[in-house]
């Protein structure tokens, strides 16, 4: 590789190859190959905040609306999210690492039999059948037990997710599907997807990618270890720094001339391109933090704050609310001050235009 690769130019390509130009829902998610989900709406969900800057009119909720449409599963990968069917079925028939009691089993074939006469079922049509009471959740609350069992049914693919309904969702039957004949290949294609998503990534970073499979394919954990050597031999890759990353065959970053985006971007904490905190650090050379989960008076930087990209630099972050019709914006920065002139205040103005826009306001 070139001496003409840098830190910068490593940056540069992250933040180009992410941040595509817009394109239809169902391009942006086959091109991602993997859009990670998370419950929590502030101002909305991270799944609709990582598609809103790839998907051309993007709306929040237009995933939840439109998935039945789609040629997508949700489902466990590095993370819980959403992937292609093609990404799916290479995970499939999945076996978890805890076996369930005879007990268990005659329980969730109870289920199915259920769901499979109603085609698709809401959580709460399962509880009033099966009455199956409360268990602890793992937080430590409590939850219903036909819940648990539901998301575990899903989890074994004997479930899939037929759509969402004010964010719950509905299931119906899983599709059956033929063991692979070559697990090592099916992982190798599972960790490009990974690879696709994060690149360029810092060798330890592709370590626990790799690591984070066994979410998604447990029957192959055992294979990891070679799966990772294999990627580091045929992957292309570079020492910058000391450091040395790692991106999918066939792109040059070295080769590249990406030019900064003028536009300033709200991103949501687990959108691609902040994903990876550790390379966040390297490149932006300060740390962040999702902070939803800490208490309020150990936050540093807010509930759900947004990473502000402005460029090519992560300058600080945002906490945004919607209330009553009203778009609430409260920005922080790592040098204490917003940038001087007139082109990051016209930037802002129109990122918080565009997501008035995507909130419908």
């Amino acid at each position: 590789m070139p001496s003409t690769l840098t830190l910068a130019k490593l940056r540069r390509y992250a933040i180009a190859r992410s941040l595509f130009k817009p394109t239809t829902l169902a391009r942006a998610i086959a091109r991602l190959g993997f859009v990670q989900a998370d419950p929590l709406r502030a101002p909305a969900r991270a799944q609709d905040l990582t598609l809103r800057h790839r998907v051309d009119g993007y709306r929040a909720g237009d995933l939840e609306r439109r998935y039945a449409r789609l040629a997508i599963e949700e489902d466990f990968f590095v993370n819980y999210g959403f992937v292609p069917r093609a990404t799916h079925s290479l995970m499939h028939p999945r076996t978890p690492r805890t076996a369930w009691s005879k007990a268990r089993a005659q329980q969730a074939q109870a289920v199915l039999d259920f769901v499979g006469e109603r085609g698709v079922v809401h959580p709460r049509e399962v509880d009033a059948h099966f009455a199956h009471g409360k268990v602890r959740n793992w937080f430590g609350g409590s939850g219903n037990a036909s819940t648990q069992l539901l998301d575990a049914m899903h989890y074994r693919g004997l479930l899939r997710i037929a759509r969402r309904e004010g964010g719950v969702r509905l299931y119906a039957p899983g599709v059956a599907h033929a063991p692979t004949t070559d697990p090592a290949a099916a992982l190798d294609e599972l960790v490009d997807v990974a690879v696709r998503k994060y690149a360029p990534l810092p060798a330890r970073s592709l370590g626990e990618l790799v690591s984070h499979l066994r979410g998604g394919a447990p029957q192959w954990a055992h294979l990891r270890g070679a799966a990772l050597q294999r990627a580091r031999a045929r992957l292309p890759h570079a020492e910058v720094d000391g450091v040395s990353w790692y991106w999918p065959a066939g792109e040059d970053p070295a080769a590249r001339r990406d030019e900064p985006d003028p536009a300033l971007r709200l991103l949501a904490p687990f959108d691609p391109i902040v994903w990876d905190r550790r390379r966040f650090e390297l490149f932006w050379g300060w740390a962040y933090r999702f902070e939803a989960y800490t208490p309020a008076r150990k936050r540093v930087r807010g509930y759900y704050a947004l990473p502000l990209l402005w460029r090519d630099r992560v300058l600080g972050w945002a906490n945004v609310s919607a209330n009553d019709g009203q778009l609430s914006i409260d920005t922080g920065y790592v040098t204490g001050f917003a940038p001087r002139g007139p082109a990051f205040r016209s930037a802002l103005d129109a990122e918080i235009e565009r997501m008035r826009s995507f909130l419908s306001l």
